[in-house]
């Protein structure tokens, strides 16, 4: 039997994202955004949910591409408020919109999300060593940071907790457990 971190036991889908992309350092804006979107929608829900949903997301954002997106006008947001296999949060939606337009706006500045959001962690995965989940923090000085610069520009539903699921997911930070077999990988990437 592979060890590997708890909260991915639940289920194949689970599985399949710890195993897979969960923690791996990302370097593609639209993934970036994926990530964030998706992020932002999980608050107060479990990301089992927004996993199970995640293929209803893809359709139902146009393959979270933020320049169609960010077009995105009251009648699509009624579509969207209609659709079941996304969750539908009419401030989450309407965030999801405005985040692609500060998305595109901050990646024009800074030449890319990419390198702005790696800027946060020094450029470089910052790699934890926590034996339980319990250990894992919620938020850190780097995540605190990071909500304060994408609120400034715009961004909803961007606050500290979610920017470290975020940061967590797209491996700015490795916060598989010492007992995971995806630690010592990522590690070694």
């Amino acid at each position: 039997m592979t060890d590997r971190c708890g909260w991915a036991e639940s289920s194949e889908l689970m599985i399949s994202y710890h195993d897979r992309e969960w923690g791996v350092p990302l370097h593609d804006d639209r993934r970036h955004f994926e990530f964030l979107l998706l992020d932002g929608f999980q608050a107060g829900l479990s990301w089992a949910v927004i996993l199970n949903k995640r293929e209803g997301f893809r359709r139902a954002f146009d393959g979270f591409d933020p320049e169609k997106i960010a077009r995105y006008r009251a009648g699509t947001i009624g579509r969207l408020l209609k659709d079941p296999g996304i969750v539908r949060n009419r401030q989450k939606i309407e965030a999801a919109v405005r985040n692609a337009r500060a998305f595109l706006e901050l990646r024009e500045s800074a030449g890319s999300f990419d390198a702005f959001v790696w800027a946060f962690v020094g450029g470089a995965t910052k790699h934890n060593a926590w034996k339980t989940l319990r250990q894992i923090p919620a938020r850190t000085k780097e995540s605190d940071r990071l909500s304060r610069a994408l609120q400034e520009r715009g961004f909803k539903f961007v606050g500290s907790t979610i920017c470290y699921a975020y940061m967590q997911a797209a491996g700015l930070v490795n916060d598989h457990l010492v007992s995971c077999f995806r630690r010592a990988d990522l590690r070694a990437t």
